[in-house]
C-alpha cells in the first residue's frame, strides 16, 4: 500500500498530492534535498527511515512526480504507477500547467482519476500474483529424498523429464569419479602440471653411469652500489642519540621552501596557495565540443539534413539524442579516474534532467549537455558546510575545550604525514597543538610521530605555535589513549588535537570494530578520511563501508560518519581528478585539502572549479 504520491515542480512547490497517511521525518523534502537538488536521480530509489520513494520527471513542463511506500514492500507496479500517472497528468493539465505557470492551476479533479488508476493497477498485478504453489512431490528436490527415490516410474509426480536429469547427472557424476579413481590409482602423466617419468630401475647400483642432476643453488644478490660514510651521516637523523636534537637548518632546508609559505589574509591568517591546475584553453574547448556534436551528428543523422532540421524549429531532446553525447562524456570521466558507478549515475541523473525538454533553433545538444553536466558537478562538488576549521577552533576556545581532528584512512595513504602537513598549517596559526600517537598497531607508527613533531618544533621557532606528542607506546586501546590525550590537551589548555590511527582495510572487521569505538567513545568534532588520488572504482567500496562500520558499530542511536575528506599524492595524477568527485558523491562532503608532495608545505586547496574545469576538458 502506498503512503504518497505527489507532483511537484522543480522549485519545490506542490501541484497535486494524494497522501494514505501522515509522514514522518519529511522523507519527500530529504529526496529533494539530498537527490534531486544534487544531481542523484540517477538512482533508482531513495530510502529514508522507513520510507522507500521513487520518481520519475516531466521536463517540458519541468514537474517531478513522486511516490512514497514503506520500503518493508515489495511493490512491482510502482515504475508503471509512475509512467501512467504522468502520461495522465501531462494531458489532462497541460494547458493549465503552462497557463499558470502550475501553481495556481485546480488539480482536485485528478483524485477520482488517479484513485481508479491505482485501483487498477493493483488489481492487475495481484491476479499476476495469486498462483498456487506447487507441491513438493512436484520439484525436483522431492527426487533426492529417499521417499522420491523409491517413487515408482510412473509416478505421476515425478516427471519424465525430471526424471531424465536426475540420471543424468548422476551418471555424468559416477563417470567422474571412476575417472578420478583411476588417475590415483596410476602415474601421473605427461598432462598439465605432470612430469614425464621414466622406467624404475629397481637394480640400480651407487656404480650406476645414470648422472644425477645437482640442485642449483641460490645465487647471493650483488648490488650495484653502496652508500657512502658521507651519504649514511646526511641519512641519519636521530641527532646522536638525543631525539629532541636536531639541526635546525638541515630541517629548514628540506621543507621551507618560501614561495610555499602561502599568504596571511587582512586578519593575519595564513592561507594555504590553491593547487596548481592548467585552466582551460578555449580553443581546446571549441575542439572538444565539435567533437562531440560531430559524433552525435553521425548518430542520428548527417550532414546538412541534420542542420536543416535544427533550423526548421525546436526540437524535443530524447533518448536517442541524448545517449550518445552522454556516451562520450561519460568515457571522458572514466578516463579521468572516475568511478565507472559514479559516472553512470552522474550520466543517467543528466538524461533524466534533459529528455523531454526543447532545444533552439540553434541550439546544439552537445552544448546543453556539457552546459548540464557542469551545473550538476558544481551542485555535487560545492561545500554544504564551511570548511573554515580556524574559525571552529576558535568557537571551541571559547567553550574551554580542545578542538579534536581524527583522520582516519587505509594503509598506506600517507595520514601521518598529511596530519604533520595539518599540524604545520595550525602551528602557522599559532594555535597549540597536541598529536595524540593512536596508531599502537603499525610498527614504527609512534617513532615516526616523534620525528614529525621534533622537526615541527625545530621550523617553529617564532609565534605562538606550540606542538607535543602524546604516546602510551603499543598494544594498548587506541580509544582509551585518545581519550587520555583529550583529558590532557583540555587540562594544559591546548587548542587541537589530531588524533592519528591505524591504517586499516575496510573489510576487517576487528579493526573497523575499534575504529568505531575510538568515534564512539571520543566523539571527536571532525572525522576526516584520508585517501589517495590514485583511487577510483575501490573509493567507493572504502567509503562505503567506512560509513557504514562507523554507523553500525558504534551503538549510538545517532552515530557519526565522515565529515570530509583529504586527498593525497594528487601531484602523481596530472588532470586525473576523478576522484575527488567520487568521494564527494559518495559521503555528500566536502574535500579539505589536497597533498602535492613530502614537505610540511605541500597541502594545498581544491578549488571546485579546478576539478569541473579538469573532468570536462577532453
Amino acid at each position: 500500500m502506498l503512503d504518497l504520491f505527489t507532483v511537484l515542480n522543480k522549485g519545490g512547490l506542490v501541484l497535486w498530492q494524494h497522501a494514505f497517511t501522515s509522514l514522518s521525518g519529511g522523507p519527500v523534502e530529504a529526496l529533494i534535498k539530498n537527490v534531486l537538488i544534487e544531481e542523484r536521480s540517477g538512482t533508482d530509489t531513495y530510502f529514508k527511515d522507513t520510507y522507500a520513494l521513487k520518481w520519475t520527471f516531466a521536463n517540458e513542463l519541468d514537474l517531478v512526480f513522486v511516490v512514497a511506500y514503506q520500503k518493508i514492500l515489495q511493490l512491482s507496479y510502482i515504475d508503471e504507477l509512475l509512467e501512467t500517472v504522468k502520461r495522465l497528468f501531462i494531458d489532462t493539465f497541460k494547458d493549465t500547467v503552462v497557463a499558470d505557470q502550475g501553481i495556481y492551476g485546480d488539480y482536485s479533479p485528478f483524485d477520482d482519476m488517479f484513485s481508479k488508476v491505482l485501483l487498477s493497477l493493483e488489481q492487475k498485478h495481484s491476479s499476476n500474483r495469486a498462483r498456487v504453489p506447487r507441491k513438493f512431490e512436484d520439484t525436483k528436490k522431492f527426487g533426492s529424498t529417499l521417499k522420491g527415490s523409491q517413487a515408482p516410474a510412473n509416478n505421476t509426480s515425478f516427471s519424465a523429464s525430471t526424471t531424465t536429469s536426475v540420471l543424468t547427472v548422476d551418471d555424468d557424476e559416477i563417470t567422474k569419479n571412476i575417472k578420478a579413481l583411476k588417475l590415483q590409482a596410476s602415474p601421473r602423466g605427461p598432462g598439465k602440471g605432470g612430469r614425464k617419468q621414466g622406467p624404475r630401475n629397481t637394480n640400480s647400483t651407487p656404480n650406476s653411469t645414470t648422472p644425477e642432476k645437482k640442485k642449483s643453488q641460490k645465487q647471493m644478490r650483488t648490488w650495484d652500489g653502496q652508500i657512502a660514510k658521507g651519504e649514511m651521516e646526511a641519512l641519519d637523523y636521530s641527532g646522536g642519540g638525543n631525539s629532541d636534537s636536531v639541526d635546525q637548518d638541515m630541517v629548514k632546508a628540506q621543507h621551507l621552501d618560501e614561495s610555499k609559505l602561502g599568504t596571511k589574509n587582512q586578519q593575519g591568517i595564513y592561507e594555504v596557495q590553491d593547487v596548481d591546475i592548467v585552466d582551460d584553453d578555449d580553443e581546446v574547448d571549441d575542439k572538444d565540443e565539435t567533437d562531440i556534436t560531430q559524433q552525435q551528428q553521425q548518430s542520428s543523422g548527417t550532414g546538412v539534413f541534420s542542420f536543416l532540421k535544427s533550423i526548421t524549429g525546436q526540437r524535443e531532446m530524447t533518448a536517442d539524442t541524448l545517449d550518445p553525447v552522454l556516451a562520450t562524456m561519460k568515457d571522458m570521466m572514466i578516463n579521468k579516474n572516475v568511478a565507472k558507478e559514479i559516472a553512470d549515475r552522474l550520466c543517467e541523473s543528466v538524461k533524466s534532467s534533459l529528455i523531454g525538454k526543447k532545444l533552439g533553433s540553434f541550439e546544439r545538444v552537445s552544448a546543453v549537455v556539457r552546459t548540464s553536466m557542469e551545473s550538476a558537478l558544481k551542485r555535487i562538488l560545492t561545500p554544504k558546510t564551511s570548511l573554515d576549521i580556524l574559525r571552529d577552533i576558535e568557537q571551541a576556545k571559547s567553550e574551554k575545550r580542545p578542538y579534536v581532528i581524527t583522520f582516519i584512512g587505509v594503509n598506506g595513504v600517507g595520514k601521518s604525514t598529511n596530519l604533520s602537513k595539518v599540524c604545520f598549517w595550525l602551528l602557522q596559526n599559532n594555535a597549540k597543538v597536541l598529536i595524540a600517537a593512536c596508531d599502537t598497531f603499525r610498527s614504527g607508527a609512534v617513532e615516526q610521530l616523534r620525528v614529525h613533531a621534533r622537526n615541527l618544533r625545530a621550523l617553529q621557532t617564532s609565534g605562538g605555535g606550540v606542538v607535543e606528542l602524546f604516546e602510551r607506546g603499543y598494544g594498548k586501546d587506541s580509544a582509551g589513549i585518545a581519550k587520555d590525550a583529550i583529558t590532557y590537551a583540555g587540562a594544559n589548555n591546548f587548542d587541537v588535537v589530531l588524533i592519528d590511527t591505524a591504517g586499516r582495510m575496510q573489510d576487517n572487521e576487528p579493526l573497523m570494530r575499534a575504529l568505531s569505538k575510538l568515534v564512539s567513545v571520543n566523539n571527536p568534532d571532525k572525522i576526516i578520511f584520508v585517501g589517495e588520488a590514485l583511487v577510483g572504482n575501490e573509493a567507493v567500496d572504502q567509503l562505503t563501508k567506512f560509513n557504514n562500520a562507523l554507523k553500525d558499530f558504534s551503538g549510538l542511536q545517532n552515530p557519526r560518519h565522515i565529515d570530509g575528506m583529504i586527498l593525497t599524492k594528487f601531484d602523481t595524477i596530472d588532470d586525473k581528478v576523478g576522484a575527488a568527485l567520487t568521494m564527494t558523491y559518495i559521503t555528500g562532503q566536502p574535500i579539505y585539502f589536497v597533498g602535492c608532495g613530502q614537505t610540511y608545505l605541500d597541502l594545498k586547496n581544491l578549488r571546485v572549479s579546478h576539478i569541473v574545469q579538469s573532468l570536462l576538458r577532453n
